[in-house]
């Protein structure tokens, strides 16, 4: 039985939190991928790009984590 809501409630589904699962893991490993690729490139052209791409998963990861944090808040 599915039921209609007037609020949204505050809540995380399964379905959400898989969701919210991969985005995280798939951030995970790119940071994982860039923070190694930093370490191994001499080229400061390429390092700052690499920098500056750590530094977008870093805040995607973040946001992740945020939103499981707040367990479903609406606000």
């Amino acid at each position: 039985m599915q039921e209609n809501y007037n609020v949204v409630p505050n809540i995380i589904s399964c379905k959400d939190l898989d969701y919210l699962s991969d985005m995280f893991n798939w951030n995970y490993g790119a940071y994982k991928s860039t923070s190694n690729a930093i370490n191994a490139v001499s080229d400061a052209e390429i390092k700052a790009m690499l920098s500056k791409s750590s530094n977008i998963i870093q805040g995607n990861i973040t946001k992740v984590l945020n939103i499981m944090k707040r367990g479903g808040s609406n606000e």
